[in-house]
């Protein structure tokens, strides 16, 4: 990068970490630290919901996703809308009349001390997972544009957050994400009228990208078998599994809890969440749609045959150096012919051959396909700028996220479990914010070779655990005879059922979480129905 990028990238990280900061002025108690107490408009906890949910992840994969698989992933959010819904009739009310700090407060009170611990515990485990992937995430960019050691930028990049979100808490979060959040539209916005501008001039846009098949928006999963349960996007895992996965993460997970706990009254959490639900598609659809001209412009322009340059290198220091270099003559000379059928071909083979080379099992490229894309052909300025945003988008979720699992680490365990110490909640709330991101920094040490496209892996660690999380409150909610022993007992076994599920690979991941609540709600009612048989009998 050049002087004039680095002053771009160095001035807005820097800016963001003085205004969270500035804002961290807050009531020094719990309310004031995860709940900005409880004084946010709808606008403030709308950008909140979308800055937690839209990490550096979403806008380093999804063109990517979108360059390699078309437009289906865009399915994935159909759900939402339906789940924003029903999140404002049932979950909004019970969580502001009982005015939680954390979603799992209520669930004591439903049913007791273990299910509770037992959610909050899931939760942590799943959101701390996930947050070690998302730091992971701008550190790969960095990485990757300076070859700097990824463990060092770990480091680095975890660690600047952490300032802001330790010393401000949620009121931090919340103001440092609406900050962000413009960046983040006003360099997309960039970025795409570029990606256009740089087509050819005689070229029909709407033309060249119909002629793609990329724009793949709606696909049914069928086949000429029936049915592929395996398929991962399409318009019923998209509409079922979605909608569950969207209950539980915007209903269950307290990182998004959190977010419209912070409103004035329900009626401000309600308008965020709504709001969500409207303009979150159109924004997937917009983000995808980047990855769509990028893979034009790639039709016209000849592409690197392997996006990740470092791995290139790395596997050209092996006995398989000729037979790379032979591959990427046959792309090429492919490409010239305009043959892009072939070029295809032999860039799959050259995928296969570095991952021969380096013995390593998945090495998916679709992660720098936008980056690739941005540090090429964008002009001096905006490229740190777009450099910035993905770290802005990734600090926004990741911060969020801490916050939450402080807060459900110190109001569900430490509170619940702990004897008094000499320490204030204030404080403790920001040593717990140290250590979940010092966590969260370790987990991000081992997501290098995670092979999956980055916003896959996030939403598989999720969907491992969020369908068990929603059939739990859905019993609380909807089910008023399941008592504490049923439900504790059938959230244990639901969950040893998904991850035996997702380790035989029997259904793409978005199903996990509808078998996953729907395992909880079934078993739920047997074990219930048992327990007052033997109760009634006894008598």
């Amino acid at each position: 990068m050049s002087l004039i990028d680095w002053t771009i990238l160095c001035v807005t990280l820097c800016g963001i970490v003085v205004y969270g900061i500035y804002k961290s002025r807050t009531t020094k108690n719990l309310e004031g630290y995860f709940l900005s107490n409880r004084t946010m408009p709808w606008y403030l906890v709308l950008l909140s919901i979308m800055g937690t949910q839209a990490s550096a992840i979403t806008f380093l994969s999804a063109p990517g996703q979108a360059y390699s698989d078309g437009m289906r992933f865009v399915q994935y959010y159909f759900g939402l809308p339906i789940a924003m819904v029903v999140i404002c009739i049932f979950f909004v009310p019970v969580f502001s009349k009982l005015k939680v700090y954390t979603a799992y407060e209520f669930l004591e009170n439903r049913f007791d001390i273990k299910t509770r611990s037992l959610t909050s515990f899931l939760f942590l485990l799943s959101r701390g997972l996930s947050t070690g992937v998302s730091i992971f995430a701008p550190s790969l960019v960095l990485s990757s544009l300076l070859g700097w050691n990824i463990y060092y930028t770990n480091l680095v990049m975890g660690g600047l957050l952490i300032i802001y979100t330790m010393s401000g808490g949620a009121k931090a979060v919340a103001h440092t994400q609406k900050l962000q959040m413009i960046i983040i539209f006003a360099a997309l916005i960039i970025v795409a009228y570029l990606a256009v501008k740089l087509l050819p001039a005689n070229l029909n846009i709407t033309d060249a990208v119909s002629s793609s098949k990329k724009m793949n928006v709606i696909t049914s999963g069928f086949t000429e078998k029936g049915f592929d349960w395996k398929d991962k996007y399409n318009i019923w895992s998209g509409l079922i599994g979605g909608f569950f996965l969207a209950l539980s993460y915007f209903g269950t997970d307290h990182s998004q809890v959190g977010r419209y706990l912070t409103a004035k009254n329900d009626t401000e959490s309600k308008k965020g969440l709504l709001m969500n639900g409207i303009v979150k598609v159109p924004m997937q659809f917009f983000i995808l749609l980047l990855g769509v001209l990028i893979f034009v412009f790639y039709s016209y322009q000849k592409p690197p045959i392997y996006f990740n340059e470092s791995k290139t290198i790395e596997a050209k220091k092996t006995i398989y150096k000729d037979s790379l270099i032979l591959l990427e003559n046959k792309f090429n000379t492919a490409f010239d012919q305009k043959d892009l059928k072939i070029a295809h071909e032999h860039r799959q083979a050259y995928t296969k051959m570095i991952q021969k080379a380096l013995h390593e099992k998945d090495l998916n490229d679709n992660n720098y396909i936008f980056l690739h894309f941005v540090k090429d052909k964008l002009p001096i300025g905006l490229v740190g700028l777009v450099i910035a945003m993905l770290f802005l988008a990734s600090w926004g979720s990741i911060a969020a996220a801490l916050n939450s699992l402080a807060a459900c680490t110190v109001v569900d365990f430490h509170k619940r479990f702990v004897s008094k110490t000499n320490i204030s909640d204030y404080a403790l709330s920001q040593w717990y914010t140290l250590a979940w991101g010092l966590f969260c920094i370790v987990i991000a040490m081992f997501a290098y070779n995670i092979g999956n496209s980055l916003i896959e892996a996030v939403n598989i660690i999720g969907s491992l655990f969020y369908g068990v999380i929603l059939g739990i409150f859905l019993s609380a909610f909807w089910i008023k005879y399941i008592k504490a022993a049923a439900v504790f007992s059938a959230a244990i076994i639901a969950e040893l059922m998904v991850i035996l599920i997702y380790k035989m690979d029997m259904v793409s991941f978005l199903w996990l979480n509808v078998i996953g609540a729907l395992f909880v709600i079934i078993f739920a009612v047997i074990l219930q129905s048992i327990l007052n048989f033997f109760k009634t009998d006894t008598r």
